[in-house]
């Protein structure tokens, strides 16, 4: 039986984090809407068994807590993440004597650790409660775009089933957010490769890890306030690979290997059993603490090669692809959940001009080339980098650069609300340009560093909170800035960024005197058109351990 047609104002195909969150979006900013989502799982999801992309990070906690106003969900349902952290535990069960990167304290910006199952329950829920009309176990079977270059009211069409009737709708806006199966992304040919190859196999235990109880040292114990590392993320490292360990609020622990498979093949870690000796192998004070909790196991999956990119994810003919729909990048710095804020918010605002009866076309080509541009940017911190994650001098040091880089430019933009800014982005072109540059200049340099370093494992902790200019450019992020302001914002930042990259080359030839530092010290020596403000006067990397 075929119900009647339908016309929607946007039809959004999935109804997973990408596209509920984009619901939320929509209603919050244009109360009158109408806006379908089209979910094919059955809902209630499970908890902690769901999905992964549990860690969020600065933008996309800022999006869910402040743009979308779920802050009492994620302070009550989820855990406060307390940041990232690093140890350098390879072979190594006494991990109070490796080298620790991480925070003492929490610093000023929130950011989360996300049950998907109890995250995405709830706002199904809550989008309907906004007006937003949400429809499970429902499959989208066909999909006829409206002809591009159309009358202004050409409508999209689809159909879709629901326990075997099938609906046909019309739809002015189409938003494909349904992950991986990419349904415009295949119609289109859109699908394009990276050069990102590295695979992630992960599990759930219904259990906690309380990394915290690896030792019974007491000044181990009290380096950080509170006693909780295990609300990081922590990653254990290695060369070629790292592990995450993510609380969930329901109880359980998200594991995760994420590996490059030129030194940690796929086929060695592909089920539970085999990743298990895996980490008796590479991580054994983890395989201690999971050995004997195996029937707690909640599931198990993986992905090869889970980078890749898109050709085109925002179009002028009314459609646009969001989440893992579009393109993903790599989870080691959780940047998921910021590209679905970066994406959803440019939708939106593609959206608002073509209810106001703009021309939207030529904004929709510079909001897909900003969203490329910030992917291509990011992958840098990535692509050929697995290597680097098992040097203990050289991490630490890679680690300060992309926070630095990321809540310096990206997250300024973000924070201040500059991302559909189309004039002033422009106004700092030279700028952002140049931080890019700069940000593949050092990461093709931390490589060649990583290659003639010592690799010294020391048992210190690296405390960030313990460099004041780094919880202030995080704090930083709060603040309320006019547009001269927000301009001498980035300016600072990308000063800020070539006195880092000056200190890491000073760092890296002073311990290692053959490293080839030509192409940034190149680099380096160009001045900007526009003075910038430096920052404070003293050194901005830790002290050499």
């Amino acid at each position: 039986m075929t119900t009647l047609q339908r016309q929607h104002d946007v039809v959004i195909m999935g109804g997973g984090l990408a596209g509920l969150t984009l619901a939320l979006q929509l209603k919050r900013r244009f109360t009158d809407i109408d806006v379908l989502v089209l979910e094919r799982r059955s809902h209630p999801v499970p908890h902690a068994a769901h999905k992964v992309g549990e860690s969020s990070v600065e933008i996309g906690a800022h999006y869910f807590d402040t743009v979308l106003g779920l802050k009492p969900h994620l302070q009550q349902a989820q855990l406060r993440k307390f940041g990232f952290r690093f140890f350098f535990s390879e072979g190594r069960r006494d991990i109070d004597q490796v080298t620790e990167i991480g925070a003492s304290r929490p610093l000023a910006v929130a950011s989360y650790q996300i049950d998907r199952g109890i995250f995405e329950n709830y706002l199904a829920e809550e989008a309907a409660a906004r007006g937003v009309q949400f429809v499970d176990h429902a499959m989208v079977r066909q999909i006829d775009l409206a002809e591009a270059g159309a009358e202004g009211d050409a409508l999209h069409r689809l159909s879709w089933t629901q326990d075997g009737e099938t609906h046909s709708i019309q739809a002015r806006w189409l938003i494909d957010a349904c992950g991986r199966a990419g349904l415009l992304k295949r119609k289109l040919g859109l699908a394009e490769p990276n050069a990102h190859d590295v695979n992630a196999v992960w599990f759930r235990i219904s259990d906690r890890i309380t990394l915290d109880q690896w030792s019974d040292d007491p000044e181990w114990q009290a380096r950080c306030e509170p006693r909780a590392r295990w609300l990081s993320t922590n990653h254990l490292v290695g060369a070629g690979y790292w592990v995450w360990l993510i609380p969930l609020a329901s109880g359980s622990h998200s594991v995760g290997i994420v590996a490059d498979p030129k030194l940690h093949p796929l086929d060695t870690i592909d089920s539970f059993d085999k990743a298990m000796a895996w980490l008796e192998t590479y991580q054994p004070r983890l395989f201690d603490e999971l050995d004997g909790k195996r029937h707690l196991l909640q599931d198990f999956a993986f992905f090869r090669k889970f980078s890749y990119g898109c050709k085109q994810v925002f179009s002028g003919n009314r459609w646009a692809l969001t989440g893992e729909a579009g393109l993903f990048l790599d989870p080691f710095y959780s940047p998921g959940s910021d590209f679905i804020a970066i994406g959803n918010t440019y939708i939106c605002d593609l959206i608002g001009h073509d209810r106001a009866g703009h021309a939207i076309e030529a904004r929709a080509q510079l909001y897909d080339q900003l969203y490329h541009s910030f992917y291509e940017s990011t992958l840098a911190l990535y692509q050929d980098q697995y290597a680097i994650f098992g040097d203990p001098q050289v991490l630490p040091v890679k680690v300060i650069w992309d926070y630095t880089y990321y809540w310096g430019v990206l997250s300024q933009i973000f924070f201040h609300d500059r991302l559909t800014d189309l004039a002033m982005l422009g106004s700092l072109k030279d700028e952002l340009q140049h931080c890019q540059q700069l940000n593949v200049a050092v990461q093709h340099f931390l490589r060649a560093w990583s290659d003639v370093s010592d690799k010294r494992n020391p048992a210190v902790m690296l405390d960030q909170a313990a460099l004041p200019w780094f919880a202030e450019l995080n704090r930083s992020l709060t603040d309320t800035l006019d547009g001269e302001a927000f301009k001498e914002r980035l300016r600072a930042s990308t000063e800020q960024l070539r006195v880092l990259a000056g200190e890491i080359v000073e760092r890296a030839t002073l311990a290692n005197p053959t490293v080839d530092a030509s192409a940034l010290r190149t680099l380096l020596a160009r001045r900007m058109a526009v003075a910038s403000t430096s920052p404070a006067p003293g050194t901005l990397l830790f002290e050499a351990a």
